[in-house]
């Protein structure tokens, strides 16, 4: 006897793209935790979600370009498929009253189409590097920008990867954060990807360099790159 096939869900009538924020504690979140917030407070906002088909349907949220866990972000992003038209900036306001202290909606617009993730070609850091010398931020910086490949290991799912961090870099500059010494930091999205820390492993490599205290990540941005310039665009514009 043939098992009954499940009932085929309509497609989404609206879909709508979410920048949001993951601050103060929530930086240490996984992706995965954070995807089970958004849900529930997807649920809890009474948003008239679509669902996948199949056995199992689910509501139909996709998420791109998150962050590592322990790295804070302004500029995290996913999309919703709406089973009813609603107006964007109220679905933004109920989203953000529903999801927890740390997770804040920045941005809502509809949909144009095509892949969010195609858009999100490159991220802007900064790395504070508290309590470390300067002048040893300096150097370790001009060393590492002076050599044209740097070659880094990492623990990935597929087990240990080496992979040269210094192809991703498209601008490293040393700044200030609040007094101490920090880098801005524009990173290209590669396969593997290269994070922010892949980077200071890179400076050890090259220079010898090591932070004095657990190096604080944020990402300030990330949507496409213009190649030209080294500027990184807002992929909802």
């Amino acid at each position: 006897m043939s098992r009954q096939q499940p009932e085929q869900q309509a497609p989404p009538v609206q879909r709508l793209r979410i920048r949001y924020a993951k601050r103060g504690r929530l930086r240490f979140t996984s992706h995965r935790d954070v995807s089970r917030a958004v849900e529930r407070a997807v649920f809890r906002a009474e948003i008239p979600m679509a669902y996948s088909s199949g056995f199992h349907p689910h509501p139909r949220i996709s998420y791109a370009g998150a962050s590592p866990t322990g790295a804070a972000s302004e500029a995290e992003y996913f999309e919703l498929g709406l089973a009813e038209r609603r107006d964007p900036e109220e679905i933004g306001r109920a989203l953000d009253a529903a999801l927890p202290d740390g997770l804040d909606v920045a941005t809502i617009v509809e949909s144009p189409g095509g892949s969010l993730s195609d858009l999100l070609t490159a991220s802007t850091w900064l790395v504070e590097l508290r309590g470390s010398d300067p002048a040893a931020v300096a150097a370790a910086a001009a060393s590492f920008l002076a050599t044209d490949s740097v070659l880094v290991e990492r623990m990935t799912k597929k087990g240990l990867r080496s992979f040269d961090c210094r192809a991703a870099v498209v601008s490293l500059e040393v700044t200030d954060a609040a007094g101490e010494p920090a880098l801005a930091l524009v990173l290209r999205h590669t396969v593997p990807a290269v994070r922010p820390d892949d980077v200071l492993s890179g400076l050890a490599a090259v220079a010898g360099f090591a932070a004095t205290a657990t190096a604080l990540l944020t990402r300030l941005s990330q949507g496409p790159l213009d190649e030209a310039t080294g500027a990184v665009g807002d992929p909802l514009a």
